[in-house]
């Protein structure tokens, strides 16, 4: 790939930023009583932020994947 080393270092610095915070606000989601029903079973807020968490550090990857190569 051709990238200038500053976009470069953008997209490694954006997908490890990813990487680093989601994981962090995915304990604060599990944590939440509004995550579990009374019987213990997910919640749609459990799910919605379970989905959304997931994709984030998809494309997290997939940007400081893409950062690497470019520095390569």
């Amino acid at each position: 790939m051709n990238l200038p080393v500053g976009w470069s270092v953008v997209l490694l610095f954006a997908g490890l930023w990813n990487l680093v915070i989601w994981p962090r606000f995915w304990q604060r989601i599990t944590a939440d009583p509004r995550s579990r029903d009374d019987a213990g079973k997910p919640t749609a807020f459990l799910t919605v932020h379970a989905v959304l968490i997931s994709v984030s550090l998809a494309l997290g990857l997939a940007v400081g994947v893409l950062g690497v190569l470019s520095l390569l």
